[in-house]
């Protein structure tokens, strides 16, 4: 009876879904679904994330296993399909990088389970996963000391040029002094540099000095704001 599903109504068809039996496809279908989860857990370690987005991440394979067994073997269904993927607007926030990577990981484990190679996308998932375990524990790819902006207020009479270099040589491994202000009125100066650290956990010691030069005015030391990872 379900074999009937696997049939058109509109007789013969180019596609090679008529051949698809009914066990082979549900084995398709369990496959895509459990690889979906697999995708779905990459993703999710160590990573913020949703639950919608998951649930979406875990069902893709499944759909475009049906998009692939339908198009197999049939040229004019697949470019009709290609043609509908390119009208798709996405009008939702970009996502990141790991967003992009996982979402082609879910295609990828579709298309395999849609052309029938099981064994193949199971593979890839395994590798896929671990290699991505190894990248996140490992130190691959992680940035340096993260850049810090440094904000000193002098009063107008101090000659500033040079003050407060001997202390930046020694605490940063590199600074650059970006802007210049006036604040209060112009009876003070604001100095921002843009610095790296040379050792972490040394700011409060930076500080410290950097008060005894500037008559003991306000000085704030923060992160650079991070912009969204994208590919």
């Amino acid at each position: 009876m379900l074999d009937m599903a696997f049939t058109s109504i509109f007789g013969t068809a180019d596609s090679l879904v008529s051949s698809v039996s009914t066990s082979g496809f549900l084995v398709c279908c369990a496959a895509s679904i459990l690889l979906g989860m697999c995708a779905a857990g990459v993703y999710m370690f160590r990573h913020n994330y949703s639950k919608n987005f998951v649930v979406t991440l875990a069902l893709l394979p499944l759909i475009v296993q049906m998009v692939i067994t339908l198009v197999n073997g049939n040229l004019g269904a697949g470019i009709a399909v290609m043609g509908v993927f390119n009208l798709v607007r996405f009008r939702s926030i970009p996502g990141s990088a790991k967003d992009i990577g996982s979402v082609f990981l879910a295609m990828a484990i579709g298309l395999a389970t849609g052309m029938g190679y099981l064994g193949l996308a199971v593979v890839f998932t395994l590798v896929v996963a671990v290699v991505n375990v190894v990248f996140v524990l490992t130190p691959f790819g992680k940035p340096r000391e993260p850049g810090k902006t440094l904000r000193i207020t002098v009063p107008e009479d101090l000659e500033y040029d040079g003050v407060f270099d001997g202390v930046l040589a020694r605490y940063t491994s590199e600074y650059e002094l970006t802007q210049v202000q006036t604040t209060n009125m112009g009876s003070l100066f604001q100095l921002e540099y843009a610095l790296r650290m040379r050792e972490p956990g040394r700011e409060k010691a930076l500080i410290d000095e950097l008060r005894c030069l500037n008559g003991n005015l306000k000085i704030s030391l923060g992160y650079v704001p991070q912009m969204r990872e994208s590919l």
